[in-house]
Order: C-alpha cells, then structure tokens, then sequence
C-alpha cells in the first residue's frame, strides 16, 4: 500500500516536473546568458534611496543668515482728496489731508556698524524707517543713500552684537545650484525657503521701469506705504539671478545666500499674474549690490561705468542680417566719440563675447561684469570681429548719460542742433512728461525748419520724446515729413514740420 503511495507521489512529481521545463521553454526560448570576462563596473544607484545619496544640508545657511536679516518697516505721509461729511460729497469740493500709511519690507546687516543693504522702492517716500532684528529689538533707522538704477539702498541702525552676513561671488554661482531666500514674507518673520538657480543673466525684464507692469506681471515685491505692490524707478541696470526659491510681499530687500550662507544677492521681484509668488523669483547679483552699497557707504552715490559702445544682446535676426560668425554675445552697434571703447579700438559690428575672461551672453550679463568696477579701472574685453577673436585693454570711463557715437556725429550735423534732456525741475516747471531741449541751433534741418534754441521737444511724428537718443531713433524710422510738437522759451505749445 506504501509502495503504491510513493510510486504515485514520483509520477505526480515527474509529470509536474515535465509539465514546468515545458513551460520555461515555451516563454525563454531563444535567449542567451552572456558571460563576460574581467571586472564589471557596478550598477550605482543614484536615487533617494542610495547610500550615497546626500541631501542637501540648510540648516548651516539658514542659521547664519537668519539672524542677519531684518524687518524694515516704513511710515510715510500721503495725500489724499476727500470730504469731511457727506453733504459735502455731494455740495461741496474735496480737500486734501494728509494720511499715514505703512509699509514694510527685509534688509540684511553688512557689518558690525550697522549698515543695512534693501530694495529703494522698500524705502522710497518714508518719513521714518524702523528695523526689528531677529532676537527682537526694535530700532530706528537712518538713510545713507540709494541708487533707484539698481534698487539698492543703505539704512544704518545703531546697535551692539549685530550678526551681518558676508557678501559672496554671484559669478560663482551655477544654474542648479541650491540657495536659500530670506526674509520677511507677509510680514512673517524669519522666513527661510529653498530652491534652485533657474537662470542668471536675466534683463529686460522691465522690473525697474516707471510703468511697472509688463505681461508676465514682474513685480517689486517690497510693499509700499500704500499697501500696494511697488513698481520700479526708470532706467534701471537689470541683471538677475532667477531662482524658483518661493518669494512674496515683504521679501524684498531680504537675503538670498548659498549653502555657506554667503549673501550672494538681495531679493527684489517675481514673476507673478496675482502679485504673490507662483514659480520665480529675481535677485539682484551681489556683484551689483557689492559695488552699489559700497559706493553709497563711500560716496553717498554710486559711481557708474561705461565702456563706450551702444549696442544689444546678439539675436538670431542679428546673426542672420549682419552674417556673423557667433550667436550669443553683445553686438556692437555704434561707438562712442571719445570713449574708452573707441580709443581701444572696438569697431561697429564687433561682438563682445567676454569680459575679464568671464563669458558674456547678454546686454545684461555686460552690465553685471561692468557694475563692480569705478571710472579709471581697466578691463579686458574679447570680440569676435568676423570669427576672430581679438583682445582689447579699455580704460573705463564716468557715465555721464547722453553721448554723441561716432555714426551719430554725422546724424547730428545733418540735423544742426545740440540737445540736452530737460530737468526734472523744468518738466514740473513745464508740466510735462519728458522732452529735450535744443541748447545751440547750428546750419542744418532744424535751423531751416525754423526750430529756435531753447525750445523743448516732447513729440516727433507723435511719438514722445524723453531723451536725446529718442530723437535719433525716431527719425531715423522716419520716411515722410516730420512733424515736431514741443514748449517754446514763452512756455506755450509750438511745433514745426520739415520734409
């Protein structure tokens, strides 16, 4: 009876045995084991779960960066129209009262003497600054300077055991690199957030222009006494760190620092439809705010440079027209009489492709390599001219706004006029916007037109008129007649026309 029961076990075993090679031949048949001979490199795990994985540690950065940072809180006085009853909403005439309003915004301590870096359009308009540190105490605050062009501004406290944060090098910096944002978001306190480099090098953002809003909605995003969103001064010198570390109102002036928790920029604006954050933020590079903060400490000002060239970041429109052997750089459109570009000797059409042996890209990463250095300073500039590259030492000189090129002189003698963009005073005085005056009528366009010196200039062929590089750049669009609406010298509206 056993020997019945074993012998059924065996053949159940045999069949199922048969039964599974089958099987295994059916769906393996065909492949191979490949043996290979001497060392094999081993598989490595890049993910999470990796032993050698390591995440990224803040919490050096944030606690060195913390207690650098500052509230800024600003109070300012208004004007206001408004009524002091009803029955006079609807009989009488509104008057004006002056009304208090408080904004707020972040700083960062530079120093043991108190000097603390921010945004301008955080301080703009205050009647009275005050400064709460992170272990509480609550100062006042004075102004050293501000410099609108960059939105850089000094405040100073007065205080002992202050812990300030070290300016480090932007230019280090890499896209994908770590850093920390930090500040006063919402008027919260001591707020870290993290993210990654998105970009450097960005410009024409219009962040620091007088309208303020463009279509992907940059904002400054210091909040203003009137509890709005600031928009920027005119003319500013952009070149930004973009980063997707979260940044909202109340951020600006704050820190953005490195895993070492240097201050390698000065939070200033995001990108936004809603006016809080909602995937980039922008920083000013700390080789800007360096040089800006240093000077203002010094001069009560910032010393600005130029090389001497006008010209725009290479584009593939660019390329194409002017056949050059390069796609990324800055084209030389015209140079500056007299300027340290010229002496050098930059030719039109020339790309600049580097600074100091540091890439150049763009318009703005130009002005960012520019932005550290004072008049006087020589640097060393490489240009593709027609796919060589050719070194040049130039001798930086003072920015002194509007200066005559040299395809611009003949431009000039064939109009006969000398201009100067009118003063902010004048324009109040005028009440007007923008304009330029012609300061000397020499024979030429204007001077057959019948233009006399002193008149102002606000309108060619309807398009407004607010510097003198406006006026050449309207009329060389130009094809038919011009049409020059402007203020004479008795202050009433004149214009000319010349075909």
């Amino acid at each position: 009876m056993n020997s019945k029961r074993i012998l059924g076990t065996l053949l159940i075993a045999i069949v199922g045995s048969l039964i599974g090679i089958g099987i295994y031949s059916r769906f393996d048949h065909g492949k191979t084991i490949i043996v290979q001979k001497g060392p094999s490199a081993p598989i490595q795990n890049t993910g999470l779960n990796s032993p050698t994985y390591s995440a990224p540690d803040f919490r050096l950065a944030a606690e060195k960066s913390v207690h650098a940072v500052v509230h800024v809180k600003v109070v300012s006085q208004v004007k206001q129209l408004g009524y002091d009853s009803p029955m006079d909403y609807f009989f009488g005439n509104p008057r004006t009262f002056n009304r208090e309003m408080t904004g707020f915004g972040s700083g960062v301590i530079i120093d043991q003497e108190g000097h603390i870096v921010t945004n301008n359009h955080v301080i703009d308009g205050s009647n009275s600054i005050e400064v709460t540190l992170n272990d509480g105490r609550i100062l006042k605050a004075e102004v050293v300077g501000r410099d609108p062009q960059t939105d850089i501004a000094v405040i100073k406290i007065k205080a002992d055991n202050l812990q300030s944060l070290a300016f480090g090098n932007s230019n280090d910096l890499q896209v994908g690199d770590w850093v920390l944002a930090v500040g006063n978001p919402f008027n919260l306190t001591s707020t870290v957030t993290a993210g990654i480099v998105s970009a450097k090098g960005r410009w024409e953002l219009d962040i620091l222009s007088k309208d303020g809003r463009t279509p992907n909605q940059l904002r400054g995003q210091g909040q203003n006494p009137r509890g709005q969103t600031l928009n920027q001064p005119k003319s500013g010198i952009e070149s930004f760190i973009q980063t997707d570390a979260a940044v909202n109102p109340g951020n600006s002036g704050g820190a953005l620092v490195n895993l070492n928790g240097e201050l390698i920029g000065i939070n200033t604006a995001i990108a936004s439809q809603t006016g809080s954050y909602t995937g980039y933020s922008f920083a000013i590079p700390a080789t800007i705010a360096r040089k800006a903060v240093s000077d203002i400490i010094e001069f009560g000002e910032v010393k600005r440079v130029i090389i001497g060239i006008q010209g725009g970041t290479v584009v593939p429109e660019t390329v194409e027209k002017e056949n050059l052997k390069v796609n990324k750089g800055v084209y030389v459109l015209d140079i500056t009489l007299d300027g340290g570009a010229q002496k050098a000797g930059l030719k039109s059409g020339d790309v600049i492709v580097a600074l100091d042996g540091v890439k150049i890209n763009s318009m703005g990463e130009l002005q960012e390599q520019l932005a550290p250095h004072r008049p006087g300073e020589k640097v060393m500039v490489t240009v593709n001219r027609k796919g060589d590259e050719k070194d040049f030492e130039i001798t930086l000189k003072t920015a002194t706004g509007e200066s005559k090129t040299v395809g611009a002189s003949e431009f000039w003698a064939y109009l006969g006029a000398d201009l100067e963009k009118v003063s902010d005073k004048d324009l109040e005085k005028l009440n007007i916007n923008g304009g330029v005056r012609v300061t000397k009528i020499h024979e030429g366009k204007f001077k057959s037109a019948g233009i006399p010196e002193g008149f102002v200039i606000t309108n060619i062929n309807r398009a407004e008129v607010n510097d003198v590089q406006d006026v050449k750049a309207i009329i060389e669009r130009i094809t038919g007649g011009v049409f020059i609406e402007g203020v004479g010298t008795d202050g009433k509206n004149d214009y000319y026309f010349r075909k």
